[in-house]
């Protein structure tokens, strides 16, 4: 967000930050959703069971991300070439969500009455390693917004994708 777009009253702050969350959530949401979705298939079970968690997790990880990016993390690159800030908040913000995803199955497995040693261990380094690299390519296009959106502005951004767009001038060399 640009500085002339920072809200001034605690009412326009309170918007601003639910839209961003709201924003967050849509697009976690969506993701997991189409996950839950091809899991439901493959194990020929309801979808609704899937989706339910997909909803739950996607705002859960979305707050993740909200409360992370208030505290600036992963922010080091800003002033560089858009791929280095994009690739390293991809790669940051998929490890920060696989150790909540960790903590989510050892949670999960002491409330279900496993021992502590028998969920910390639950998935193999391989299942890890996949889920990580998924959700770094997953959350590639989501920073590569954020990132397009901190340059021309969100409003501008929301304009181009969904309302009209303004022809470019081109640029004499």
């Amino acid at each position: 967000m640009k500085k002339s777009e920072q809200p001034k009253h605690l009412g326009e702050k309170v918007v601003t930050e639910a839209k961003t969350l709201f924003w967050i959530f849509a697009y976690l949401w969506v993701l997991l959703g189409l996950f839950a979705l091809h899991k439901s298939i493959v194990l020929g079970e309801p979808s609704f069971y899937h989706q339910g968690f997909a909803i739950i997790n996607a705002f859960v990880l979305a707050k993740i991300v909200f409360l992370a990016e208030e505290f600036h993390v992963a922010e080091e690159l800003k002033e560089r070439p858009l791929i280095y800030p994009i690739a390293y908040r991809s790669a940051a913000f998929a490890l920060i969500l696989l150790v909540f995803h960790v903590l989510e199955d050892v949670i999960a497995g002491l409330w279900k009455g496993n021992a502590l040693i028998d969920t910390i261990g639950s998935q193999s380094f391989l299942e890890l390693l996949v889920l990580a690299v998924i959700m770094f390519v997953v959350l590639m296009p989501f920073f590569a917004l954020r990132e397009v959106a901190r340059d021309i502005g969100g409003d501008k951004l929301f304009e181009q994708f969904f309302l009209r767009r303004t022809r470019p001038v081109p640029v004499q060399y």
